[in-house]
């Protein structure tokens, strides 16, 4: 990221809200020292720390003062999810590839999304000789919306022109389509591994 500077002023620092890179709650980050740097017209330089008290972690930012929107971050914020029942194989892929969308990594991001998928068939089961009949017979072994079932070969396909450099999308895999893909990966293990859970849950508080 660059930023043509004409000069350096400090200003009085204001609270940011985000989610913390260290506990993964949202929380309005407190100013760490006296002065933010203005950089830029409304860029803003600083330092934040959470207010959780058990997580005191330390968070650098450059954000717009006017809009208070987040440019850049260092740890990244990233994309909360809900790591419960997931298997040890598909959260750790999963969690890579929220990594690497944090970091700006798009290509890396879809090719670890369509490596949640792969493990997803690992290990439920699924046979075929590639992703998409993988995919196609998971149908067979789970209930799941249609919906679902037709993202997962979306994603699928948005994987495939992430790892080959001789498709087209290879270079214009973009944070938006990436966001999406994400938020419809989550859907997919919340109604694989933790639609069940909740369930259970409500009937035992019932019980």
């Amino acid at each position: 990221m660059k930023f043509t500077v004409a000069g350096f002023s400090n200003i009085r620092p204001s609270k940011i809200a985000t989610r913390c890179p260290h506990c993964g709650k949202e929380a309005v980050m407190d100013p760490v020292g006296a002065h933010d740097l203005q950089v830029q017209l409304s860029i803003i330089c600083g330092q934040r720390s959470c207010p959780n008290t058990t997580c005191n972690g330390h968070l650098f930012i450059v954000f717009d003062r006017v809009s208070k929107e987040i440019i850049a971050a260092y740890p990244p914020v990233k994309i909360d999810f809900n790591p419960e029942n997931l298997p040890s194989n598909v959260l750790n892929t999963f969690e890579e590839a929220i990594s690497c969308f944090a970091n700006s990594h798009f290509i890396a991001a879809a090719i670890m999304v369509r490596r949640t998928l792969e493990e997803v068939c690992l290990e439920r089961g699924a046979s075929g000789d590639n992703l998409k009949k993988r995919i196609t017979d998971l149908q067979t072994k789970v209930i799941m919306p249609k919906e679902l079932l037709e993202a997962m070969h979306e994603l699928r396909i948005l994987g495939n022109n992430a790892a080959h450099v001789t498709a087209q999308e290879y270079n214009n895999v973009s944070h938006q389509e990436l966001q999406a893909a994400i938020e419809l990966t989550k859907e997919i293990l919340k109604a694989l591994y933790q639609y069940g859970s909740l369930l259970a849950q409500l009937r035992a508080l019932k019980g």
